[in-house]
């Protein structure tokens, strides 16, 4: 029987990637970088060999939708900020099996949802970024869940959630899931970015103070109280994707019954005006 090793929300900034370049950024996300790297090398003392993430960089407006191609390769230039993604190169080994189970499931439970293999549908960043630094733990296999969901519910992600796990647990596959995604979400207008120093700021000290009280929330194991919040903090704060990610990783996790205390890797940073951290959730 499978199993979800490790859960986790991670950030997916691109100043990750340039962190490791000659610039202004050089060194300055070196936390966020070894919490995916901490992360990944847990989940791999726990076994695992795949990952699932569930990316709110992919975004849908009809069904739900998973890239479960057997074999990811490509050169990959963010639409968004190809002054921050450019020519950034990939390849990683996919699970097709697991991808279409989880659709299957999914759909079967009420969550219309649609498996892919096809080449040239790429990954997006909210998938590049989390395995640029965790593949350099682990050989892991890749399945990408589509979690930037524009006309959907909470409810209905909840049950994509569901079915990750009930995927998960019906092979024998031992996986690490991630939310990939920010906790607020709230760029900097573009006026006032620069003004601001806009790449290490936070544009609102109302979503700053709700981040920390969720990350407090969290590590007290009070997540029922979270969920009832969910839909509310995503809106007000402008969660990235309507925070779709972690309305599956707490779909998967058990939902309101979840009552673990999570482990921060990565101390709350902000970014562009967003809020962003890497979080363990351990498994029940």
């Amino acid at each position: 029987m499978g199993e979800i090793v490790l859960a986790a929300k991670c950030t997916h900034v691109p100043t990750m990637l340039m962190s490791e370049q000659d610039g202004p950024i050089k060194g300055k996300r070196q936390a966020a970088i070894d919490g995916h790297r901490e992360i990944a090398r847990r989940a791999k003392e726990l076994g695992a060999t795949t990952v699932v993430i569930c990316d709110t960089h992919w975004v849908i407006n009809a069904g739900f939708h998973i890239n479960s191609n057997s074999h990811f390769k490509g050169l990959f230039t963010s639409n968004e900020f190809p002054q921050f993604i450019k020519d950034l190169p990939y390849e990683y080994r996919g699970n097709s099996e697991l991808g279409d189970a989880i659709a299957k499931i999914a759909t079967d439970k009420g969550a219309y949802t649609l498996s892919h293999q096809v080449d040239s549908l790429e990954l997006e960043y909210g998938t590049l970024v989390p395995m640029r630094f965790m593949s350099r733990e682990a050989d892991f296999e890749v399945v990408s869940v589509a979690a930037w969901a524009t006309v959907h519910g909470h409810d209905e992600s909840r049950i994509v959630g569901q079915a990750i796990r009930e995927a998960i647990e019906a092979s024998d596959e031992k996986v690490l899931l991630v939310a990939s995604g920010s906790l607020s979400h709230k760029i900097w207008a573009n006026k006032d970015y620069a003004a601001n120093n806009g790449t290490f700021t936070i544009s609102s000290e109302f979503n700053r103070q709700m981040d920390l009280h969720v990350l407090e929330m969290w590590k007290n194991g009070d997540h029922a109280t979270f969920l009832k919040m969910l839909g509310e903090y995503a809106t007000y704060c402008c969660g990235e994707g309507s925070m779709h990610d972690t309305a599956m990783l707490y779909g998967a996790l058990g939902w309101d019954r979840y009552d673990a205390k999570c482990e921060v890797v990565t101390d709350y940073f902000p970014s562009s005006g967003t809020g962003q951290t890497n979080v363990i959730f351990p498994v029940q």
